[in-house]
Formats: C-alpha cells, structure tokens, sequence
C-alpha cells in the first residue's frame, strides 16, 4: 500500500521492487502529474484517497499490507524474503519490521530500529499511513531503500 501526491519520477522505482506482493493498492492525494498514470502502467490498483476511510477497506482479498513511501524500494534480499515468508505456513506474528537504509546527500545512512511495515489488512493501530511500531515485531531479513533524489 502507498501514498502517492506527485510522484511520478519516484513510483516507477518503487513499484518495479514490489514483485513478491500479489497486489499493490495506490492510495492517491489529488495528484496533478502523471503519478496514476505510471500506477496504472504497473496495475495497481488506484484508490483516491477521499474515498479511502480507513486502510482495511478496498482491500477485500488482501491478508497482509505492505506499507511503504513513494520513495522507497525493497532491496533484492528483502523481496527473496518477503517470497519465503508468503511461502511458509503464517506464524502468530502480529506484525513483521524492516530495516531502512536512506539516502542523504553524504551517502547512504543506516538506520538502527527496524520500522514495522507488514502487518495483518484489519490492523488498528496506524500513525499516518504508517503501521505503528510494535517492538516486539520481528524483523525480515533485508532492506528498504529511501531515495531522497529522484
């Protein structure tokens, strides 16, 4: 699932990661630029965000959400995780972390806590279009990539 205002130059990179999902849901804010186009070049499925109430609607065939920005990208091994994880009979985690590693105008910066991106369709718990973070979320092998530069 993705927020979009104006992010034609960022989508695109973005959208080309998300291989392992079975569907991807863009939730867009009024864009002007040509941002639903390159979401409709990749099928995604669009969802202007004044008819989008909260994030378990639409999303009807959908067990788990993957919550990423516009700006964002799953490096290689996170996706090859991701296919593990689909594959395997699900656990009782409630939620999954990632970890974040963002670009900066010096080089690329590691964060050190894991940020909780996947997580069940009927989750409660948001902060913006973000899963809140659970501590105690276990976290999957592999990166999100943030580009600060298009």
């Amino acid at each position: 699932m993705l927020h979009t205002h104006n992010d034609e130059l960022r989508l695109g990179r973005c959208l080309e990661t998300l291989y392992p999902c079975d569907e991807i849901l863009v939730i867009d804010h009024d864009s002007e630029d040509r941002t639903l186009r390159v979401a409709h070049d990749y099928a995604a499925r669009l969802v202007r965000a004044a008819k989008f109430a909260a994030p378990e609607q639409h999303l009807l065939e959908v067990g788990w959400l993957l919550c990423l920005d516009p700006r964002e990208s799953l490096t290689e091994a996170l996706a090859a995780t991701l296919y593990s994880w689909k594959s395997e009979p699900c656990s009782n985690e409630c939620a999954f972390s990632m970890l974040l590693r963002e670009e900066t105008s010096t080089g690329w910066v590691k964060h050190r806590q894991a940020q909780t991106r996947l997580v069940p369709a009927g989750w409660r718990q948001w902060s913006g279009s973000f899963p809140i973070s659970v501590p105690t979320a276990q976290t999957l092998e592999g990166e999100i990539l943030r580009f600060s530069f298009p």
